[in-house]
Formats: structure tokens, sequence, C-alpha cells
């Protein structure tokens, strides 16, 4: 299955593109071989200096977070990385969570999954830091939650000291509140008074750490 990981061969099997690439993000399509569906983050087509300096930056870090979340059921198998410029990762069968509430609404089981896998997530430090994007969720055609995206993620051992280590457990804090966010779409009559609480608290040193967590994301963001 998709080998040998070279572009010039996952090229041959593309079968959809899923984004076209610009100055400043990847191409995004999907490859098929022996009926397995890869989706291929391919920054081969950026300028020369941006695919080398921030997209290899870019592709380690997310293989960092995948290598570290391997074997994780709601996470895409990574299948590796093709030529050093293009992550080739499992297409997950479903929908994508952004305006899905115009289509369905989803049920509480399906948050409170959705808050077990990124419990579990945390448990092997890492932080999405992503997750109020609603592409980053999707729907799976098992009924089961997947995340996706992790571009943004950061690792529990890089903000081991001070301060770094305040604005990591921000980050946690907000990928349980982007789950939170998540349900209001569908069925906010079942979040818990704690957990609206949790959501719209905010006291001052909350709000100096979520400056330093947007300045790093902002940057983080604008680079993927």
């Amino acid at each position: 299955m998709f080998e040998p990981l070279k572009l010039e061969y996952l090229s041959k099997k593309k079968t959809e593109v899923l984004r076209e690439p610009s100055s400043t993000r990847p191409a995004i399509w999907v490859a098929e071989d022996d009926n397995a569906k890869a989706v291929v983050k391919d920054y081969s087509v950026n300028k020369l200096l941006y695919r080398n300096l921030v997209g290899r930056l870019l592709i380690w870090r997310e293989k960092k977070a995948y290598r570290r979340l391997r074997g994780l059921e709601g996470v895409p198998n990574f299948f590796g990385v093709a030529d050093g410029l293009a992550l080739v990762i499992e297409k997950v069968p479903g929908q994508s969570f952004e305006g899905l509430e115009k289509e369905l609404k989803l049920p509480k089981s399906f948050f409170d999954d959705l808050r077990i896998l990124v419990k579990k997530i945390h448990d092997r430090g890492v932080a999405h830091c992503d997750l109020k994007r609603a592409p980053n969720i999707l729907l799976g055609d098992d009924g089961k939650p997947y995340i996706i995206d992790w571009s943004a993620a950061i690792l529990e051992r890089e903000c081991r000291f001070f301060p770094l280590n305040l604005v990591y457990k921000r980050f946690l804090k907000d990928d349980f509140n982007a789950t939170i966010k998540a349900q209001l779409r569908h069925c906010p009559e079942a979040l818990t008074e704690e957990q609206k609480r949790a959501y719209f608290r905010r006291n001052r040193l909350e709000r100096l750490i979520r400056r330093v967590r947007d300045l790093l994301r902002e940057f983080l963001q604008k680079i993927a």
C-alpha cells in the first residue's frame, strides 16, 4: 500500500484535489492504492523558500504529533513522509464537522466520545491547539469522532518550563472548551452547568495566558 512512498508514485494515484496550494499553504489531495485512500499534504508545489524552510519544519512537527499518537483510535493512521515534502495520512471515511448542524443534530454521546478522545490525546502529551476550527473534527461513517490536522499541535515536553507550562495547560483547557463549543451547535441542552461555566468563565490570569497562547497559535497557523 502506497509503496514506494514517493511523490512521483503517489501523484499517479491522485483521485481528488481537496485544496489548491497558495503562497503559504500546501496542496491537499487524495491518493488511492489497493482500495486504500490517503490524504497527501503536499508542500512540494510551494515556492522554494517556503517549502524548504517552513514546509519541512511543519512536516517535522506534525510527524512528531502523529508518531506520539500512533495507534490511537480517533486519529488517522500516519503512513509517512514522501520525499521530505509531503505528509501521507489515512483518509478517514466520514463528514466534516463544518456546517454539519445544518444537516443533522449529533447526540450527546458523540461529544462524550469526543471528550474521551481528547483526554487520551492529552494523556500522550499532545495538545491539538486548533480544535475550535470545525473542519478539524470529523464524523466518521462509523458514527465516531475523529480529529485531523496536527500542524498546530504542541507536545508537553516542549513546554516544560515556566511560563510555557502555563500556556500548555491553557491549550489543554482550550481543547476541552472546543468540544463544548462544538456541542453548543448540536445539543446545548445536554451540557451541564459546570461545562457552561468552564467555557464562559474568564479571570485576569486566564486572559493573560490566553493572550500569550493566541500569539503563539497565530504564528503556528500563519506558517501552517
